[in-house]
């Protein structure tokens, strides 16, 4: 019976082998790296980071922190779900970012006085005054996309769009 089990175990690894091999091309393109819409998303996000590096250590911030101040520069004030809801954050992962920009100087949390529960969000003297350095960056990074103003309009309205379908599905 091992033996007749044996057996059995190895026809069925090389009709395995055999199917694996029978698979159509397009299957197997389909899977490779390059051919990944969430890899090349995935891998752009990390590159742009990357040029933002030196910026943001110049001036002590993490790309997270540096979006946020984006958000506040738009409206100042917001409360941190106001804040969660506009950079897809939670709670758990924005709260502790607050806290260390407080920390920082950049910006102060203050509670609501008729509900205790909000917290808003304000920018500090420091926090305003890097909106000028945040300016000539963005020029340099727009830059370096190889992109006119117009395809990076595009690019940045079609990501937002898929992002806006993946949300969706994913609901």
């Amino acid at each position: 019976m091992r033996a007749q089990t044996i057996k059995i175990t190895k026809v069925a690894k090389v009709v395995e082998a055999k199917q694996a091999k029978a698979k159509p091309a397009k299957v197997a393109a389909a899977l490779l790296l390059e051919n990944q819409l969430c890899f090349a998303l995935y891998s752009a996000s990390l590159t742009m980071t990357k040029v933002y590096k030196p910026w943001l250590t110049q001036n002590g911030l993490t790309y997270p922190q540096y979006v946020t101040l984006l958000a506040l520069w738009e409206r100042d004030g917001q409360t941190v779900g106001e804040l969660g809801e506009k950079l897809f954050l939670d709670s758990g992962t924005l709260t502790p970012l607050l806290k260390r920009m407080q920390t920082a100087g950049l910006v102060n949390r203050e509670r609501a006085a008729d509900d205790e529960r909000v917290v808003r969000i304000l920018l500090t003297d420091k926090g305003r005054a890097l909106y000028d350095t945040a300016a000539a960056i963005h020029t340099a990074v727009a830059c370096s996309t190889g992109c006119n103003p117009g395809e990076r309009r595009s690019l940045t309205q079609q990501l937002q769009q898929l992002r806006s379908a993946l949300a969706e599905a994913g609901q």
